[in-house]
């Protein structure tokens, strides 16, 4: 052993696997940094003096006497509002020309809020897609993803939410994203203005899968700075949470480690809690929201990365393509916020719950048309405006490309009741449909 600028330096493996090496060192701990043979590392095991090391470029060439060189600290980010505005890799450098940022020093990773230091999430976020905000309306505070498969525009939706959203920054962490999605994103963000309030961590696909592991704690942990120091509110979006469960199934796979469910990690759920748990709002008005991208393979929801997920937000939002209109709409059977009642009618016209139920319904009755028409059946009247309905709400309130305020998306539901319904067969309550009922 040696020692180099004040790092303990080591030049003899005990073993190389495909992602990994060992050696015997002594006071390292774990989740500390290292380099090997000039590779980035960091500590994933520790028994004893036996210390394990996953490369995150690969192992392949790394010879025995390889240099290894502990760096006595986990992966670190600077924090400050010198972070507004910028670009970073997985490893919190700049990527986008601007110089390196000078700041507070936090170790990224750190456990999430104690529960007693929190406060039930009470404030509206509105996106301007009528599909979240009227259906599936989003609370500060809240963990909620989209589901969608891979051909889907997740990605412009994503942009479109972090630009209409009502909040002090956004955080957005980028893994496995291509580089045409991650121009997309910095075009979107720049042409918009609205560069100033975003902060933005981004692994692309040409680069080693394993740095998507470090990209959520990255951005968490910039979000805890302007959430818990600056008080203020924070929007956290993730994307593609798959390429992030793929990436720990590569690392457990190159480990040796038996396989659980889809080839998946025994530890999936753990790894995808401690991301989503970060959620939080602060009794002094800081809050954390984290929306995040889990693509679905052949819109298999049942798969361990979607199923895991499901048991560890609070809804989901799925998006899916619309064979009448045409539209990508966010569809409001298999989507749910189960937070929306927090503020629906609270911070929300009182008509907003009436509204949602009323709208969801009559298009169940529009679906169940459409069954009776491929079934060969007899429509009647009421099936026939039911069907007329749904494409309109669709086109009108469920296609992500609408922009609108909540206040004009009741209005417009309240539109399309009148232009296809009877006061009676909409099932509102009496009161709100002598307060809101279009005039003639």
């Amino acid at each position: 052993m040696a020692t180099k600028a004040y790092h303990k330096v080591y030049t003899q493996l005990d073993a190389i696997t495909k992602a990994t090496v060992s050696l015997r060192a002594k006071g390292v701990t774990n989740d500390e940094l290292a380099t090997v043979d000039g590779r980035l590392a960091q500590v994933v095991k520790t028994k004893g003096d036996l210390i394990t090391l996953q490369v995150f470029a690969g192992t392949e060439g790394i010879p025995t006497n390889a240099e290894v060189a502990f760096l006595g600290h986990p992966p670190i980010i600077r924090v400050g509002e010198q972070l507004s505005g910028r670009f970073f890799n997985a490893y919190g450098d700049p990527i986008d020309g601007g110089p390196a940022v000078d700041g507070e020093v936090r170790q990224i990773g750190g456990p999430s809020v104690n529960p007693y230091k929190r406060k039930q999430p009470s404030e509206l976020i509105p996106t301007g897609i009528a599909g979240i905000d009227l259906n599936n309306t989003l609370v500060s505070g809240q963990k909620i993803p989209f589901f969608a498969d891979p051909d889907q525009p997740y990605n412009q939706v994503m942009a479109d939410v972090a630009l209409r959203a009502d909040v002090d920054k956004i955080i957005l962490g980028g893994m496995g994203l291509s580089n045409d999605d991650y121009l997309f994103y910095r075009h979107a963000f720049e042409d918009a203005g609205a560069l100033e309030k975003i902060v933005s961590f981004v692994n692309t696909t040409e680069e080693p899968p394993v740095e998507r592991l470090l990209i959520p704690d990255m951005a968490l942990t910039a979000a805890e700075y302007f959430a818990a120091d600056k008080n203020e509110k924070v929007l956290v979006l993730l994307t593609d949470m798959t390429l992030y469960a793929d990436a720990l199934s590569i690392v457990s796979n190159r480990m040796d480690q038996i396989p659980s469910k889809d080839s998946m990690p025994g530890s999936l759920y753990s790894d995808l809690a401690k991301i989503y748990e970060k959620a939080v709002q602060f009794p002094a008005g800081g809050s954390i929201t984290i929306i995040a991208v889990t693509t679905l393979n052949d819109g298999d929801i049942t798969h361990a990365i979607p199923d895991n997920t499901g048991y560890i937000t609070e809804g989901q939002l799925f998006l899916r393509a619309d064979t009448d209109t045409g539209k990508v709409i966010v569809d409001p059977f298999r989507s749910l916020s189960r937070l929306k009642q927090l503020v629906q009618g609270k911070k929300t016209r009182e008509d907003h719950s009436q509204v949602m139920n009323a709208g969801v319904r009559l298009y169940a009755d529009a679906q169940n048309a459409k069954t009776k028409l491929e079934n060969g059946f007899d429509l009647s009247d009421y099936d026939l405006r039911c069907l007329d309905y749904a494409k309109e709400y669709a086109i009108r309130l469920l296609s992500i490309d609408v922009n609108i305020k909540i206040d004009e998306m009741l209005d417009t539901a309240w539109k399309l009741f009148a232009k296809y319904f009877s006061k009676a067969e909409t099932g509102i309550k009496q009161t709100m449909i002598d307060k809101y009922w279009p005039a003639e």
